[in-house]
């Protein structure tokens, strides 16, 4: 009998985890977001990191902004290299052309959480609310993954 529950277990854990799967992509219009995800964080002093890949099978939009309950500051950024060091920096917004895909990946584009208002502990998840210029706000609950997660 306990076999029988320990396999019955098994693929309940499955479908949900196959069903957790498929909620992480969101179509909204013609965008469609897919693989997000949040890093865990040690404490509160170090700012948060977030990624998605956004595909876009329309018109050309931009990605003006994001919200979060997380943070005191949320901020668009990318990483640069200068004289052979790596640096953050802020950008205005995002260019998403038409008819394209643009990851939000570790070492590149992605968001940044500063001022969070609690660790991002890994097995939780959040909501992060992306704006865009034509698409209006875009809401994702995205899982926290551990500190060094690439995907």
């Amino acid at each position: 009998m306990m076999h029988r529950r320990s396999f019955v277990g098994a693929a309940l854990a499955a479908v949900v985890g196959s069903c957790m799967a498929r909620a992480a992509e969101v179509t909204v219009g013609t965008l469609t977001f897919t693989g997000g995800f949040l890093r865990a964080s040690p404490g509160t002093a170090v700012p948060g990191a977030g990624f998605v890949t956004i595909i876009n099978r329309g018109a050309a939009d931009r990605l003006v902004s994001f919200a979060s309950p997380l943070c005191a500051r949320p901020e668009l950024h990318t990483h640069l290299t200068d004289n052979g060091m790596m640096m953050m920096r802020r950008v205005a917004a995002i260019d998403i052309p038409a008819d394209s895909v643009v990851e939000l990946k570790p070492g590149g584009l992605h968001l940044m959480l500063i001022g969070l208002f609690a660790p991002l502990k890994q097995g939780t998840a959040a909501d992060i609310t992306l704006i865009f210029e034509q698409a209006g706000p875009v809401t994702l609950h995205l899982p926290v993954k551990g500190p060094g997660a690439f995907n």
